[in-house]
């Protein structure tokens, strides 16, 4: 009986946080395009023009604001480490989902998966085609409720020490993906010791303001994902063997 109250207990958070990822989804998506139609009024596409130092400034606190928003919910919803982790990452993803859905129906982009997207900005710019942030908020999806059903039916359920291993290395893998072409023009150019300084470097402007990606590191990216499904493979295993 209390496994199937769990369980009922978690099917309703789920519902509740996915209407308020879809929520923030729309919210962020209409920041965006007021943004879009401020600095790219002919339509958003690269190069990227070089924000003013106090917008970048004001965009920081938008995105940390997001940030701690998710992990506010998942710790209110969770009980254990592991569960308020799975329904942060959970309402992460479909809030990232829902945003592309929601520039899709109010703005009709991306023109595809493979449009180019700027997609955070801390510690600096990260880059990807829409598809890559998209396929990891389903991986974060499908994750979050292996291990909140896994919760849901033992109490005392933790991802080992090699679950984790492979959870964070495929994530920072993802994330190198996502920063390498900003990175190799920082480091390339001799910009690493005037990192704090970036945005007023006339040099670095001129050169982001010129500079149009091309192509993505699918290998390093895939890899990540890999990372990321031993980890999952790795749970239900254990799910199978009890």
């Amino acid at each position: 009986i209390m496994h199937e109250n769990n369980q009922i207990k978690y099917r309703e958070n789920f519902l509740n946080l996915s209407i308020f990822g879809i929520a923030m989804g729309f919210l962020e998506a209409i920041v965006v395009i007021y943004v879009r139609q401020l600095y790219y009024p002919e339509g958003f596409e690269f190069p990227l023009k070089m924000l003013p130092e106090k917008m970048i400034l004001v965009e920081w606190i938008r995105e940390i604001s997001t940030i701690v928003m998710l992990v506010i919910v998942g710790v209110i919803s969770g009980r254990t480490f592991e569960q308020k982790f799975s329904f942060f990452i959970f309402t992460f993803g479909i809030w990232d989902i829902f945003y592309y859905v929601a520039l899709k129906i109010l703005i009709d982009w991306p023109s595809s998966f493979l449009t180019w997207d700027l997609l955070f900005l801390i510690p600096i710019t990260w880059l990807g085609p829409v598809i890559a942030p998209i396929i990891c908020s389903i991986l974060m999806i499908f994750l979050s409720i292996i291990i909140v059903y896994q919760t849901s039916k033992d109490r005392d359920f933790k991802l080992n020490k090699l679950e984790w291993t492979f959870l964070l290395a495929g994530a920072f893998t993802i994330f190198c993906t996502f920063i390498y072409d900003y990175l190799n023009i920082i480091v390339k150019n001799g910009f690493i010791l005037k990192i704090s300084k970036l945005t007023s470097d006339q040099k670095f402007v001129s050169i982001v303001e010129s500079f149009t990606p091309e192509k993505f590191g699918w290998s390093a990216f895939i890899a990540g994902v890999c990372l990321i499904l031993i980890c999952i493979l790795s749970i239900l295993k254990r799910k199978m063997k009890k």
